[in-house]
């Protein structure tokens, strides 16, 4: 692995063998083993957008481990604006040892790795949210078990970046995936194309849908998220004339598998695309979930820096 850019750049067995490692490195978390495999490796952290989980996960990840991480704000970079995206790849080769970016435009992270010398992370772009996904995979594996091939994943909400690395990483798992969209909100149409030619080797079931509640009958996962995302502020007047009938609340759930869980990759807006009865109920893994993040990254980072 030189880069860490989208789910779909690696096989099935690939994702699984990040999912496995995952597993192995937070259960050394939790018995406080964490070897410094980071030891003298440093993670800069490219943000033109905020975030809580990416930045603290990423950065406690190489903490725990025995690195560094160096965070670099929107303001000290000016990606592509200030400075080129190559120049930038190429000063920062010279400084760390892997870089990590969380971007608006998709473009930027591709053009960071191909000229970067080190590997390099997406973090998120407007196209994708893998590390996203890793963390889901990690947290519906940890509830259903490893052997979860045929597994009913429901995503309910707008089409957007987590929809496509949710997507994808539930074919490459071998689960079946339902999205249920507005109209003119439905996921990106080359991330589709991708993900069932991914299906079409691991048997996963893909259905677009536009009604919510058809999408959810048999579901062992439903999945939402915010109804705007960032740099969409614009249309969040429309928006919440538009998102209501897809907001995930008890009815909804209770079409679902009885043993269901709900997820969300936070931050959510309570009460407009997730209640707070379903957010703070039996069912939600919403924090396990945000928790999942720092161990499937973990994951990433070894593989990436040879350490694992």
């Amino acid at each position: 692995m030189k880069d860490f850019l989208a789910i779909s750049d690696y096989s099935s067995e690939e994702i699984q063998d990040l999912l496995d490692l995952a597993v192995k490195l937070k259960k050394e978390y939790f018995k406080k083993g964490n070897k410094k495999i980071f030891k003298g490796k440093v993670l800069g952290m490219i943000f033109q957008k905020p975030s809580l989980r990416t930045r603290v996960s990423f950065d406690m990840a190489m903490r725990h481990c025995g690195g560094d991480a160096l965070y670099l704000s929107p303001n000290e970079i000016g990606l592509g604006k200030r400075e080129s995206i190559a120049d930038v790849a190429r000063v920062l080769s010279g400084y760390v040892q892997i870089l990590m970016a969380r971007v608006f435009d998709h473009e930027h992270v591709l053009q960071l790795a191909q000229w970067s010398e080190i590997p390099v992370i997406n973090g998120l772009s407007d196209y994708n949210h893998p590390c996203q996904a890793m963390a889901d995979a990690l947290t519906v594996i940890e509830k259903f078990g490893k052997k979860s091939k045929g597994l009913n994943v429901s995503y309910v909400g707008d089409g957007n970046n987590v929809t496509t690395s949710l997507m994808h990483v539930s074919a490459q798992l071998g689960w079946n995936f339902t999205a249920a969209t507005p109209e003119g909100y439905d996921p990106n149409p080359k991330a589709v194309q991708i993900a069932e030619e991914i299906a079409a080797k691991t048997g996963s079931r893909l259905t677009f849908l536009r009604d919510p509640h058809e999408a959810v009958k048999g579901a062992h996962v439903i999945y939402t998220d915010t109804w705007t995302s960032m740099g969409q502020e614009e249309e969040a007047a429309k928006r919440e004339q538009v998102f209501p009938p897809y907001q995930v609340n008890a009815k909804l759930v209770s079409e679902a598998d009885k043993d269901v869980i709900v997820m969300h990759c936070l931050p959510a807006h309570r009460n407009h695309e997730l209640t707070d009865e379903v957010a703070d109920g039996p069912h939600s893994v919403i924090f396990q979930q945000a928790h999942n993040r720092l161990h499937a990254q973990k994951a990433i980072l070894a593989r990436l820096l040879g350490a694992a």
